[in-house]
């Protein structure tokens, strides 16, 4: 009997073998590109069929903020785009599409900077580039001019994000958006960015503040009617959130905007080793600060862990041998507790517009600060379903960003009120500006070559050989660049004009991810589905019923399979819930 069942078995199973052989290998084919495909539309946390589903109308913005903010009632209750919805380009949508093509191309106007060097009080030098009104509104016709000491026209300062500078696409896309409505913009490189070399023993980190705090009050001294702003963008925001956290009212900032902040750096450095996708896109962060220390070598060589720079695989490792140790942290994490934004937000005191993407795989939405922002009255918190870290494309040829429209909108409202945040008296700054004084007349300006090379140019017209031009041409040289001979300037300009676009710079701008969430009901679905899947045999004894419902859920978890099942049922489930209602009330 035994022996009868196994043949039996062996004859059924050679039927099924043979038959299987009888399909096509085209069909084959296909099922299995069809599971790659949907195998990648999860893993890339794609939203196209959601968007599909929900007629490319995009998700509201959802704002965050004190009930008795007055900065809600005069100002946001007017900004049209943080009322509206935001749509990510359709051939985009995805968190990791639109960072790759922010990356990589991102399409940015072209834009030419004025460079202006500007040296700290600790002998560091940073990059100041300047795009003003005039210099997209008139083309070259007034390239020569600079801005006055009695100009009131807004100045707006940008803070890049992780070893990222004024040549990156968003940066661009912002200041030409910003200096097209007719505000003057200055991006504050980090040091040892912009193509400039570090000239003293301090790096910047995600805490530093105190290269931001010299630029905003010597420009609040050099143009005393100009209303300022701030911009800060990834770990830049972070820097900006605590540079307002620790000045309080006594900033000159009359308003900021922060997008995609960390905001608390140890809950972002776990929540980047938590995935596949994170750990990718936490090694491409570390190539881009290994590719930025080693620009710098013989410095970091000096102060820090060298070997252990060269052999980092995180981003973690590198702030271990290099960060924590140049800023004299005793650990990692406290280093990333002590320079996290969140616990600066209380004390922010001017109106803030901070945006971040709930899908920003980076800057993950575990770490905003909610009820913060909600207990401050300055603070609004505007949070979109997608949106990615920095990258916002919107409409069908991705030729605009969705947060500089923001911003820009915010901004322009903020600075036409009457009650608009104005800092105390000098005296009672507690930042001391004497030195800052004369510190920005000892600052060498320069020219930027072809091949964005810096010469330095001191105020009688004079080039100087500085340790800063020999750098970056050691390391040109060494890279098989040829230099450019830099031309001179005029000694009473106070600008320079850069004579190639911002792509003749050097970045290291980096990629950033994010992941896609599902909506309320998709979530509800795959809830059920994986605490039913437990025990499947168990509910089919109680009920055949309950089996069928067990499918429905597993189908309708599709996003759009999902909305039709949900759309055709939806009357007939309310009639049989009702109609078992009344037969048991008989």
């Amino acid at each position: 009997m035994a022996s009868a069942i196994t043949d039996g078995d062996l004859s059924v199973t050679g039927l099924l073998f043979m038959a299987g052989t009888m399909v096509p290998a085209s069909h084959y084919f296909v099922v299995i590109f069809f599971l790659i495909v949907v195998f990648l539309y999860n893993f890339l946390e794609f939203h196209f069929i959601r968007d599909l589903s929900g007629g490319f109308r995009g998700d509201p913005v959802s704002l965050t903020f004190n009930p008795s903010s007055k900065i809600y009632e005069d100002v946001v209750s007017k900004c049209r785009a943080l009322h509206g919805r935001y749509l990510a380009t359709p051939w985009l949508s995805g968190p990791h599409l639109q960072t790759a093509f922010l990356t990589i191309y991102g399409r940015p106007p072209i834009v030419t900077y004025r460079r202006q060097l500007y040296s700290v009080r600790d002998g560091g030098t940073i990059a100041l580039d300047w795009l003003l009104a005039s210099d997209v509104s008139c083309g070259s016709l007034e390239r020569d001019r600079a801005i006055s000491k009695d100009d009131a026209n807004p100045i707006v300062v940008v803070v890049p994000g992780l070893t990222s500078d004024s040549s990156s696409a968003y940066v661009k896309h912002m200041a030409y958006k910003i200096a097209k409505h007719g505000w003057n913009v200055v991006i504050e490189n980090h040091r040892g960015l912009g193509g400039v070399s570090i000239t003293s023993d301090v790096f910047y980190n995600a805490g530093w503040t105190e290269d931001i705090r010299e630029v905003i009050n010597y420009l609040h001294q050099k143009y005393p009617l100009a209303p300022l702003f701030a911009i800060g963008t990834s770990i830049g925001a972070n820097v900006l959130v605590k540079y307002l956290g620790e000045e309080g009212a006594k900033t000159p900032l009359a308003g900021a905007a922060s997008i995609c902040s960390p905001w608390d750096l140890v809950v972002c450095d776990r929540f980047i080793t938590r995935k596949l996708v994170q750990r990718l896109y936490d090694r491409a962060l570390t190539e881009g600060l290994k590719g930025y220390a080693k620009l710098h070598q013989p410095v970091l060589a000096r102060l820090a862990n060298w070997d252990g720079i060269r052999k980092s695989r995180s981003v973690r490792d590198f702030d271990h041998h290099a960060t924590r140790v140049v800023g004299k942290f005793e650990t990692v994490d406290t280093y990333y507790r002590r320079c996290s934004s969140a616990s600066y937000v209380g004390n922010v005191s001017v109106p803030l517009l901070c945006i971040c993407a709930l899908d920003d795989p980076v800057c993950t939405k575990e770490a905003i600060p909610w009820d913060e922002c909600r207990t401050n009255k300055n603070i609004i918190l505007a949070t979109t379903v997608h949106g990615g870290h920095l990258a916002y494309f919107e409409g069908i040829t991705a030729s605009s960003v969705w947060w500089v429209r923001a911003v820009e909108e915010f901004l322009s409202v903020l600075h036409s009120i009457s009650y608009m945040h104005g800092p105390k008296k000098e005296s009672e700054s507690s930042t001391p500006c004497n030195p800052m004084d004369t510190s920005i007349d000892k600052s060498p300006y320069v020219n930027i070559t072809e091949d964005g090379l810096v010469s330095a140019i001191g105020s009688d017209g004079s080039e100087r050989e500085e340790t800063l031009d020999q750098f970056v041409e050691q390391t040109c040289n060494e890279a098989g660049s040829e230099i450019q001979p830099a031309s001179t300037v005029d000694k009473e300009e106070h600008f320079v004009r850069e004579e190639a676009t911002l792509n003749s710079l050097p970045t290291a701008s980096l990629p950033s991810v994010q992941e896609v969430d599902k909506g309320d009901v998709e979530a509800f679905h795959h809830d059920s589905d994986s605490s039913i899947k437990k025990c499947p045999k168990k509910l089919s004894r109680h009920s055949r019923r309950l089996m069928w419902f067990l499918a429905f859920v597993a189908i309708s978890s599709w996003p759009l399979v999902g909305s039709v099942l949900l759309s055709v049922f939806r009357n007939k489930l309310k009639r049989g819930v009702i109609a078992s209602v009344l037969s048991k009330q008989k």
